[in-house]
């Protein structure tokens, strides 16, 4: 494969940064892209060059120039498109959550395999330079054992446009945990390197979005005074087979001093981190040293594009390996899966 050729599934928002990444690069040519809604279908394809819009994805998926799709649709439909995609031959970049459960993304994974074609869920927290230079140095035993890690992403009022689809569990699964949450869960396993979870303990809230409080800026999609009924909250502790712990907090909508507040914080023996902004704490080298405090803003980065959809365009070209695996991507699914679980019997649950 000398270039790849791509197909748009979804117009939403987050379809017009898709586009622009992928036109970006210089082997990648987005050719196609399709929603149900052909009026946003022309303005996403107008303002990036994209020549084709397809009322459908069945025709989309037809078309024999496209070779790969990125699918950003209701979370309902993740699954069963990328099912679609992959019988239809065509490589997967999937929008976060993976799937509704963990049953339907192993569907996925399974079909990627048998079909011999590259799947992956487009973790774009993982690209960004901070996320590398902290992986980079977790990758070297820099902070020791990590024993601990706080992951979290928490709005003031962040909930994405209220009666649209987002608020609603059947066509989203969850809220927050889902939109945001699964970001930070995601970046926080990627970087300490540790997809052995064995328990999770969890509870969701909904608080604020069933009242029509909390509605922030996001979303395109139409109001049709759907109802709300998934999570502006959630809060888990996870354990993992070496004995190390996460925490995972998420919101959409709650009282606090600031809008917005997201990171992932780790706890090594050796040193500790935050990975927004690269910060590292330590002892000096001995013990009457002073305590140091140091930023990473002039480590180099392992992949200076930043960009998860040229990780997968340059997978394809086989120039790089993908970030984010299947194994990883199933397993976030799984602890998602768990949380609500525990939420729902008020009990740990055990993966």
């Amino acid at each position: 494969m000398k270039t790849v050729n791509f197909g748009l599934i979804g117009a939403g928002a987050i379809a017009w940064s898709a586009a622009s990444a992928i036109n970006k690069h210089a082997k990648a040519k987005v050719l196609a892209i399709s929603d149900p809604n052909a009026e946003r279908a022309r303005e996403v394809a107008a303002g990036n060059n994209i020549p084709t819009v397809y009322a459908a994805a069945e025709e989309l998926l037809a078309d024999g120039d496209i070779d790969a799709v990125y699918i950003a649709t209701p979370n309902k439909f993740h699954a069963p498109l990328a099912r679609q995609a992959l019988s239809a031959g065509k490589h997967v970049i999937l929008e976060k959550p993976f799937a509704m459960n963990y049953a339907e993304a192993k569907q996925v994974t399974d079909l990627a395999a048998k079909k011999g074609l590259t799947f992956t869920v487009g973790m774009n927290q993982r690209f960004n330079a901070d996320s590398q230079r902290v992986r980079a140095l977790a990758a070297k035993n820099f902070f020791g054992e990590i024993y601990h890690a706080k992951a979290y992403w928490l709005r003031r009022a962040g909930i994405p446009r209220l009666g649209t689809w987002f608020g609603n569990k059947t066509l989203a699964g969850a809220g927050s945990l889902y939109d945001i949450g699964v970001h930070m869960l995601d970046l926080c396993l990627y970087v300490i390197d540790n997809f052995e979870p064995v328990s999770v303990s969890g509870q969701t809230y909904t608080k604020f979005g069933n009242r029509g409080l909390g509605e922030g800026g996001w979303g395109h999609s139409e109001r049709a005074n759907i109802k709300f009924d998934v999570d502006d909250f959630a809060s888990a502790f996870i354990r993992c087979k070496n004995g190390a712990t996460v925490t995972l907090d998420t919101s959409w909508a709650r009282h606090q001093a600031d809008d917005n507040r997201d990171n992932v914080e780790l706890y090594g023996t050796e040193a500790g981190a935050t990975v927004r902004p690269a910060k590292i704490y330590r002892y000096g080298k001995n013990p009457l040293s002073k305590y140091e405090v140091f930023d990473l803003n002039n480590t180099p980065l392992t992949l200076p594009h930043q960009c998860r959809f040229h990780n997968f365009i340059n997978a394809l070209l086989g120039k790089e390996k993908l970030v984010v695996t299947v194994a990883q991507a199933l397993t976030v699914q799984k602890i998602l899966d768990g949380i609500a679980k525990s939420s729902a019997t008020g009990r740990e649950v055990r993966l």
